[in-house]
């Protein structure tokens, strides 16, 4: 290998070692390694500018601008009243339809955010059993069009790259339908695999709060015994914080100390019982000026507060708002509440004040699941207008009048000059992180097929494979994409695969098409895990999931919808097309 090759090899190695065993965002990884392949002169400045205006990528951005307005709309709201009645295979049926439908035209997060308050909120069947049935429903509605979701969008900029047509809109029907329908149905005969879970009087229980021994308190100096501070009925005490010292477990000869800290697990709808303790202090629920009627908001992927504490970004000050208790799925938190590092899809219990609903930055960091509405929503009016018009930019495009891109630019005008989004508001929401992880992507893959590391990559495999032919390869690349999935995120996983992909189809000298849509398809296939994919982060906290009950309810679900895309692949893109 020349010295190029071996310091792209290098770069391409480290990404994915930062990407899979740190927490460092994946557009600071991406962007840094684009950065040293374009100070090597491995890219030129040209070359690395036009990838920042891929028209694959501003179409990306440009849907996401106009879902800021589509989230507005009523319409999945008012779907949602009806989804669940009957019996639970019945609700099933209807809810994982209506969200692959809605998710194959709408963003599939926004879907999902939509409709899990309506899930969680309802009293009728166990939340636990439909929640993650939802997202994986969306998941797989996003197969069925271009803009469905955005890793079908971004390998849509990497071919954009190559300087060929873009793909059509309805290319990934298919076989997008058949892994839909077949999916949909090993949801509904594996539901069992799921928690049971229960349906309760509200929809928020099991978290982590802590609670301060005040001065002078009449619990300092006894024990957890004395204090009679083990036979709560909905609380338990899972750990004091002692100044830099954590005691835990906790046992009953434990002296309290003023000062201490404890932290309870258990059904906040009773705060009352640790309120009523004397000399137990809870400090959202003393200042006067926030709601105790609780709002429920789980991280999103691109908050801003994430890999910092409740006290390192000034929470309180930030938001208007108190953290009363805090969630991470089925996995128990350890230590205070104001020094646990945050994460995307961690669930928060919020006492919030009067400007919370106002502050600009609440859609940006938190989807609010239950409490407070933050969201304006649209007029009558402007929810036909805005369904009318992305409806006729859909039709447009997939009939070939017009490029999406042009349509949704003159949709995203006519929503700011009819006052349904500001210009603020798609400031705020510039979904730059996933600009620039592609962008620098696109730079990446340059550099990898420039250096001819990805021909002879390719040429090494195409060797190792050249008894099995290219269906093969094709199955690894489906594979490789797939592992990437779940290991870190779609959408970085589509762009380190696309680039070999896209090689060992030239070196088999066979079609592009089957080895591209192996790596939409993969990445696309996120369901053994909750870091994967935006919507599984979402419903993780919600239906206190943990680990293992999306290994044991995805692992079918992945088995079968692998075996249904690798074997329709090659027959609808045939390798000699």
């Amino acid at each position: 290998m020349t010295l190029p090759q071996l310091f792209i090899a290098g770069i391409f190695a480290l990404v994915i070692g930062l990407l899979i065993f740190t927490r460092f965002r994946p557009s600071l990884v991406f962007a840094s390694a684009a950065g040293a392949c374009f100070l090597t002169g491995l890219v030129s400045v040209e070359s690395a500018l036009q990838k920042g205006t891929n028209p694959g990528l501003v179409t990306l951005v440009a849907l996401l601008l106009v879902s800021v307005g589509l989230e507005k709309a009523r319409w999945l709201r008012v779907m949602s009243g009806g989804l669940i009645k009957g019996s639970l295979k019945a609700s099933l049926v209807r809810l994982s339809a209506a969200t692959a439908l809605s998710s194959a035209f709408l963003n599939n997060t926004a879907v999902v955010a939509a409709l899990a308050s309506s899930v969680k909120g309802q009293r009728h069947l166990p939340p636990a059993k439909l929640l993650m049935p939802l997202s994986y429903a969306a998941i797989l509605g996003g197969t069925l069009t271009l803009i469905g979701t955005s890793t079908n969008l971004i390998v849509n900029s990497f071919v954009l790259d190559r300087g060929l047509p873009g793909l059509d809109f309805f290319v990934f029907i298919p076989v997008g339908l058949a892994a839909t329908l077949v999916g949909l149905t090993v949801l509904l005969l594996c539901n069992r695999l799921l928690p049971e879970g229960s349906v309760t009087e509200e929809p928020i229980t099991e978290y982590l709060l802590e609670a301060e021994v005040v001065e002078n308190s009449p619990l300092d100096g006894k024990s957890i015994e004395q204090n009679h501070l083990r036979r709560l009925e909905t609380f338990y005490l899972i750990e004091i914080a002692r100044g830099d010292q954590v005691i835990s477990p906790v046992g009953p000869s434990e002296i309290i100390r003023c000062g201490d800290k404890l932290i309870f697990s258990g059904d906040v709808r009773d705060l009352g019982r640790l309120q009523d303790i004397a000399g137990l202090r809870l400090f959202a629920l003393e200042d006067e000026k926030l709601d105790l009627n609780l709002t429920e908001v789980v991280i999103t992927p691109s908050s801003s507060i994430l890999g910092q504490t409740l006290k390192s970004c000034k929470f309180r000050t930030r938001f208007d708002a108190a953290v009363v208790a805090m969630r991470r799925g089925g996995d128990r938190l350890s230590g205070k509440l104001g020094e646990i590092e945050l994460r995307a899809g961690d669930a928060l219990l919020l006492a919030v004040g009067q400007d919370f609903r106002h502050h600009l930055n609440i859609d940006k960091n938190f989807y609010v699941i239950s409490g407070t509405k933050v969201r304006r929503e649209l007029s009558r009016r402007d929810n036909w207008l805005l369904g009318l018009g992305f409806s006729a930019v859909v039709a447009g495009a997939a009939l070939g009048y017009f490029s999406l891109l042009k349509g949704l630019v003159v949709l995203l005008g006519g929503m700011i000059g009819l006052g349904m989004v500001s210009t603020t508001e798609l400031q705020r929401r510039f979904p730059f992180q996933i600009w620039l992880i592609i962008a620098s992507a696109l730079v990446l893959a340059e550099a990898f097929s420039g250096s001819g590391l990805a021909d002879a990559l390719a040429r090494g495999l195409q060797g190792l494979l050249a008894d099995w032919g290219p269906l093969a390869g094709l199955v690894g690349i489906f594979i490789l994409t797939l592992i990437l999935t779940e290991l870190m995120t779609n959408n970085a996983a589509a762009a380190l695969a696309f680039p070999l992909a896209w090689s060992l189809a030239e070196s088999f000298g066979v079609n592009w098409m089957p080895f591209v849509m192996a790596v939409a398809y993969g990445a696309s296939a996120s369901f053994l895990t909750p870091f994967g994919y935006q919507t599984n982060l979402i419903v993780q906290n919600l239906g206190g999931y943990h680990l293992r009950d999306f290994l044991r309810a995805g692992l079918p679900l992945t088995i079968a919808y692998s075996v249904t895309v690798i074997i329709l692949l090659p027959i609808v893109f045939p390798f000699e097309g």
